[in-house]
């Protein structure tokens, strides 16, 4: 049987088609008049005056809505995407548990004084649902908007490195005695390492392999680690390692930090809250906030991985978390830190090969990039296994 060639050949092109008939069946060609209609489902009885879009995220669409009246009242209009989300009224169930349990925790937290926490709170639609549906099928939802807060999408010291550890720290604390049974399991396989490896292989499988240096770069060193890839699965299913509720997603820019102090005060973008083990959340922190890099340069020989800003997050976060991880779960942290950015070039390397049928991209090479740039984040974490270890060791 003939294979249809990756990364930008005739599949690619079909793929794209594809996602270009569902984004129309999703109604995201609609304008800001339909925004503002649309957020008007979850403005109670003000008016809404302006919708803009939010941020970057590579999944869901967020927007900014400002009401008329109430002080200019401002909140965080969704649309969850409904091909990454399957069950999107399983994510708002997940929702309203975490954010219920953790605002019965927070008095208990004993944050010093002048610090302020803040769980976003989830805003009830005109149909008394936490959610609205669309003529064209697409899901809406509505969160409050946190004041005075900014996010950052890179760290430029220690201190800001000890405050998104806090932030994560906080979170874990505030969600360890949830029990994981009253959480939905929303996204199956999210970071299940073995089975991305196997979806890697079945699109290897599928399609002739286009003539690129890159792409056998990335082939080869995927293939020089795949015997290692399910050592925290390996862990789970032994018992070493229990489940608990995570972020899922607990990226630089989902915490906000106080505009005025540069304190930490709320860890967002909740979609992704669901049972799984904390060493998932603490090493895609860790990931995002010490990855450095010219990445508009695809200067790929220059990604290193931040050792200070390391030990900045590991300080912030067991300051606050200390209490749930045992000595375990500490054995396998460097494992963790080491295996989440190699799961995530996996995912954009075969996401490529595919036809970029999942993560949102600028250009037709963009994941085969963001692949070799976890890669090469791999390789400098192992270069500096001894000093990560020492820098736990210390913690």
């Amino acid at each position: 049987m003939l294979k249809e060639p990756c990364g930008g050949g005739t599949a690619g092109r079909l793929d794209r088609l594809e996602r270009e008939s569902m984004a129309s069946l999703d109604g995201s060609r609609e304008s800001s008049a339909d925004w503002v209609a649309i957020a008007a489902q979850f403005a109670g009885s003000d008016s809404v005056i302006d919708v803009c879009p939010l941020g970057s995220g590579l999944i869901n669409d967020t927007f900014l809505a400002t009401l008329a009246g109430t002080a200019g009242r401002r909140f965080v209009l969704q649309r969850l995407n409904r091909h990454v989300f399957r069950q999107p009224e399983l994510v708002m169930q997940n929702l309203r548990v975490f954010s219920a349990h953790a605002r019965q925790r927070l008095p208990d937290l004993g944050l010093e004084l002048g610090r302020r926490w803040e769980v976003p709170q989830v805003l009830a639609a005109k149909n008394d649902r936490d959610y609205y549906i669309d003529e064209f099928g697409s899901f809406w939802r509505a969160i409050s908007y946190i004041d005075s807060s900014a996010t950052i999408g890179k760290l430029e010291t220690v201190a800001q490195a000890r405050e998104v550890g806090c932030a994560l720290g906080i979170f874990h604390t505030l969600s360890s005695d949830l029990d994981c049974d009253r959480l939905a399991d929303t996204l199956e396989g999210f970071h299940i390492a073995p089975a991305y490896l196997r979806q890697f292989d079945e699109v290897l499988e599928g399609c002739e392999l286009p003539h690129s240096s890159a792409v056998k770069y990335c082939l080869k060193f995927v293939g020089d680690r795949r015997d290692w890839v399910s050592v925290l699965e390996d862990a789970k299913a032994a018992g070493v390692l229990r489940l608990q509720t995570i972020h899922g997603d607990p990226k630089v820019n989902n915490i906000l930090l106080d505009a005025q102090t540069g304190q930490a005060i709320s860890l967002i973008d909740l979609d992704t809250v669901k049972p799984g083990l904390v060493h998932y959340d603490l090493g895609d922190c860790l990931r995002s906030g010490c990855k450095r890099s010219d990445s508009s340069r695809r200067e790929f020989g220059r990604v290193r991985f931040d050792l200070d800003l390391c030990r900045g997050i590991l300080q912030g976060y067991f300051a606050r978390a200390r209490a749930i991880w045992t000595e375990a779960d500490r054995d396998y942290l460097f494992d963790a830190i080491r295996l989440i950015p190699f799961e995530l070039g996996l995912r954009y390397i075969a996401d490529y090969l595919a036809g970029n049928i999942y993560f949102k991209i600028g250009h037709p090479e963009q994941n085969l990039v963001r692949a070799r740039m976890q890669f090469k984040l791999v390789e400098s974490i192992e270069r500096g296994e001894g000093e990560i270890r020492a820098a736990i060791e210390q913690i």
